[in-house]
């Protein structure tokens, strides 16, 4: 045996190795049942195979637009008490269906060139146009409603992805779903409870410190009579429900009167742990940002002996004197937060919030029986499919068919191991696209073996039919498989779930596909001339 010969048979065996590792790693038995699980840890199941729970959310963009509405009116009033000029109101006149319209009423003519410098300066995202009766009306400009839109989505995406990640659910599919209908896709592989993963994924935990201002009250109407001018709230207030906190005089639901302007937010977050209180209860401590730990300490040193609210979700969750200026530390306790909820809160708020509220359009729930049934079929059909091909080969080629079992059997390891190393999940018709597979490398084979007998009845020695047989085979094998692998492509940059994962076993296979039957199979026949006399003939 020639020293080329031998390097290329090692480099077969080599890679038979390499994909077999990534198909079972290092087993800890090589039992059957120590090899299924092997194969287990690193062939990663989908939805359709392991069970679990697929969803359809919309994300709400027009809570999105409202929240950055909102905050346009409340730059309009700053800027506008700043520069002195009187306004009747400043509100949105529709919010549920354009939420980016903004009215502005009884501003006076003389000030209109001040107002425009405002929104020009300040809110340029925002077109603004003159109206009847001294009133303007603002709409946020197409370009960046749009933009906003995408953005909720993207973020909105990216918060669910960082809330399943750090449930620890393995291999979830998020992204983003139909076109411009604001959906996002998720399909979570395994979750044994799909109930809590969903409360999990729509709370938006939205964290704000806000001054406390009066409460707790028993009725929104008793905290409205108890301001100083009464029915009418502070014009830096706002009435939020929350619940009476220990000690005090009233128990259940309360409501409280709370400073417009956060403190710090959400968005001040550096950490959020699960804890325990003072009195032992769970709780969740939270650490700031270095610039919000900052701005709190400015807060609570100009509050100190007055009270602070922790509001989560527009909910007042705890009210607490301020005793001393407060840097960049805090906790959120009170209520019946069990030990769960306290871990779940943490974890939310690590995740950061919501941008806009999400509503489930679709829910299926695929159980683990019917997972295992589809393995069982798609096996069956996997192990029918190749045992047949695998006779046929050997009953119409004779020898040479060895040669195609031996790099059908070689291809299938390598696509496995190709799985293995590059977590791809498998999915139903991802085992489709796996018996797709094998019938392109007997495709290939056929092209290379019929050329090969055509040289053969053409009087060509058996190494110069092979040599022929390879060399003209090549190319119509390579135009095949690129061809397929590009259609393929298109299939994983368009498709979702299922479809994604067909091409990626078939793309995979392909690729094995092309150093089995050109490679492989031209070192077993040169092997296989090596061994024989001059002249001998060429089983096929």
């Amino acid at each position: 045996m020639n020293k080329t010969l031998l390097w290329k048979l090692g480099l077969i065996l080599g890679t038979l190795l390499i994909f077999l590792f990534g198909i079972f790693g290092v087993p800890q038995s090589f039992s059957g049942k120590g090899l299924v699980a092997a194969m287990g840890n690193h062939i990663h199941l989908g939805l359709d195979l392991r069970g679990g729970t697929h969803l359809i959310l919309q994300v709400q963009v027009n809570d999105a637009i409202n929240v950055d509405a909102q905050n346009a009116i409340e730059v309009l009033k700053q800027q506008l008490n700043v520069r002195k000029i009187s306004f009747a109101d400043i509100s949105q006149p529709d919010p549920q269906n354009n939420p980016d319209h903004i009215s502005i009423k009884g501003v006076q003519p003389s000030a209109r060139g001040d107002l425009l410098s405002i929104v020009q300066d300040h809110l340029p995202e925002y077109d603004i146009t003159g109206g009847a009766e001294n009133s303007f009306s603002m709409a946020m400009k197409p370009a960046m409603l749009t933009d906003l839109k995408n953005k909720a989505v993207a973020q909105a995406i990216e918060t669910i992805r960082n809330r399943i990640d750090q449930l620890g659910v393995s291999e979830p599919t998020i992204q983003e779903h139909g076109l411009g209908q604001y959906q996002i896709l998720v399909q979570l592989p395994g979750v044994d409870d799909p109930a809590r993963v969903k409360d999990i994924m729509q709370s938006t935990a939205m964290l704000e410190i806000k001054q406390a201002l009066g409460g707790p009250y028993p009725s929104e109407q008793a905290a409205l009579q108890a301001q100083q001018t009464p029915g009418i709230l502070p014009p830096d207030g706002m009435l939020l429900p929350g619940h009476s906190m220990p000690g005090a005089q009233m128990e259940g639901p309360a409501w409280y009167v709370v400073s417009r302007v956060s403190a710090v937010s959400g968005k001040d977050l550096r950490d959020a742990q699960p804890s325990r209180d003072q009195n032992g209860q769970p709780s969740v401590s939270f650490t700031l940002t270095g610039e919000g730990g900052q701005r709190f300490y400015n807060f609570t040193s100009a509050h100190v002996q007055d009270n602070l609210a922790v509001v989560l979700d527009n909910k007042v969750q705890e009210v607490a004197l301020i005793k001393d200026a407060i840097r960049d530390r805090g906790e959120i306790s009170g209520g019946s937060m069990s030990e769960q909820q306290s871990k779940d809160l943490a974890m939310i708020l690590r995740s950061g919030a919501l941008p806009a509220g999400i509503k489930y359009l679709e829910e299926r729930t695929v159980g683990p029986s019917l997972g295992a049934d589809s393995i069982h079929a798609g096996v069956t059909a996997a192990c029918v499919g190749m045992t047949a091909v695998l006779i046929f080969m050997l009953v119409y080629y004779r020898g040479a068919g060895i040669n195609a079992d031996v790099a059908l059997l070689l291809n299938l390891i390598i696509l496995l191991g190709f799985m293995g190393f590059s977590e791809a999940v498998l999915t139903l018709p991802g085992i489709a696209g796996v018996i797709l597979t094998v019938g392109m490398g007997v495709d290939s084979n056929v092209l290379i073996f019929e050329r090969i007998r055509e040289e053969l009845r053409n009087g060509k020695t058996p190494t110069s039919a092979v040599d022929q047989g390879f060399s003209h085979a090549w190319i119509t094998i390579v135009d095949t498989h690129v061809t397929t692998i590009v259609s393929a492509a298109i299939l994983f940059i368009f498709g979702t779930g299922p479809v994604r994962g067909f091409a990626t076993t078939l793309t995979f296979g392909l690729l094995a596909n092309l150093f089995t039957a050109v490679f492989v199979s031209r070192v077993i026949f040169d092997w296989i001339l090596s061994r024989k006399q001059r002249g001998e003939a060429l089983s096929i």
